[in-house]
């Protein structure tokens, strides 16, 4: 027996709201992410450059401050001791990239100097930061 206000029609579950919901959760989740990364640093102005390209991160990174002290992930070295510091902190048979975090006003030869010092280093790229115009 039948009873009269059922439907012929068999019941459909409409998914198109889930989907919905499951891609807007996903958008939360991919766009929350990108805040949870921390970058910490030594406070330096980095010069301007048009051609400025995203490296990928790095735990080795050396900056020189206005002042000429060079530290070396913000721990203080001089540059007599840096090579020995980096090559130490170098995971061998893979290349590391090392940031030189340079203020603007430092005088080139210093540059030039850490420079020197780190392409002595073994499995080492060197990078200059600086700000994208």
């Amino acid at each position: 027996m039948r009873f009269p206000d059922e439907s012929d029609s068999p019941l459909e579950i409409n998914i198109v709201p889930m989907i919905d919901l499951v891609f807007s959760i996903l958008a939360f989740f991919i766009i929350s992410t990108l805040y949870l990364t921390r970058s910490e640093g030594l406070s330096v102005n980095l010069p301007m450059a048009a051609t400025a390209e995203t490296q990928r991160q790095s735990t080795i990174k050396v900056t020189i401050n206005p002042n000429g002290e060079i530290r070396l992930n913000s721990e203080l070295v001089e540059l007599q001791q840096l090579a020995s510091k980096v090559d130490s902190m170098v995971v061998p048979n893979s290349e590391s990239l090392v940031i030189i975090n340079a203020d603007e006003t430092v005088a080139h030869g210093q540059v030039v100097g850490v420079m020197d010092s780190l392409r002595q280093v073994e499995g080492v790229k060197l990078a200059i930061a600086a700000e994208k115009q």
